[in-house]
């Protein structure tokens, strides 16, 4: 069993994770993640292993780069990575296992955690699934965090337990909780629910992580606001032109 690295989690909507690190001990993150990094700390980045495995975190929608942080000093030294949008950061401790997650959701792991691609069991859950047919396995010995948008619940299903969950609240969850995508039934309620046409339907045992704000959610919500206001300006000028001619007429 690899030793645990310390850790603490900062701030409430936009948080960050700072990891003290031993002397020689290391910490790998996903390019661009790091806010801050104390004296001794060594940064470094690669592939993590080769090309294969630069293609492989392409597909699952991180970067073709991995950075590790080493603290090559004397002394403890801290290195902080933060979140990029607003939501919590989740630790996951791997135990020498695995975590099925959805695309993006890596944030840092300790040295030797492997970042590869899950490919779901079942066309249906592949096409439709919200996630798409690939999601992130995080593998090996020790804590790697995760990023979510909005709050975080976790919930631990019994054997055969079932839940059913809209497909982008899914987060992240045990290789022994079974993955599936159910269609929502009824043309009404399809069509018209707003909850979409397919549910991610998860059967325990495990655990399993749920947001309550993923990021495609919100930036729907941007785009539609900015596509609002941009009529509205739009109106607004064609009503001033209007008024211009009837003063000028005057």
């Amino acid at each position: 069993m690899a030793d645990q690295i310390d850790y603490r989690i900062i701030g409430d909507d936009m948080q960050a994770v700072v990891i003290t690190l031993d002397p020689k001990e290391a910490v790998t993150a996903e390019a661009g993640a790091m806010m801050y990094m104390t004296d001794g700390i060594r940064m470094e980045t690669s592939t993590g292993g080769g090309l294969l495995k630069g293609f492989k975190r392409l597909i699952t929608g991180e970067s073709f780069f991995i950075t590790t942080f080493s603290n090559e000093g004397a002394s403890r030294a801290d290195v902080a990575f933060s979140a990029p949008y607003p939501g919590k950061i989740v630790p996951l401790d791997l135990k020498g296992g695995e975590w099925l997650c959805q695309k993006d959701a890596y944030l840092c792991s300790a040295k030797g955690i492997e970042v590869s691609i899950a490919f779901t069991k079942k066309l249906g859950a592949g096409f439709f699934g919200g996630e798409g047919f690939i999601l992130q396995k995080l593998s090996g010995d020790g804590l790697a965090f995760i990023h979510a948008g909005g709050t975080i619940e976790a919930l631990d299903l019994n054997p055969g337990q079932g839940l059913r969950v809209d497909t982008g609240c899914l987060v992240a969850f045990q290789p022994s909780v079974s993955y599936d995508i159910q269609f929502v039934g009824g043309i009404k309620t399809a069509l018209f629910g707003g909850e979409g046409l397919f549910f991610a339907k998860l059967t325990g045992p495990g655990r399993v992580y749920l947001q309550t704000m993923p990021f495609s959610r919100m930036a729907d919500r941007i785009v539609s606001a900015s596509r609002g206001s941009q009529e509205e300006t739009r109106r607004g000028a064609g009503l001033s032109g209007v008024l211009g001619n009837l003063v000028a007429g005057d």
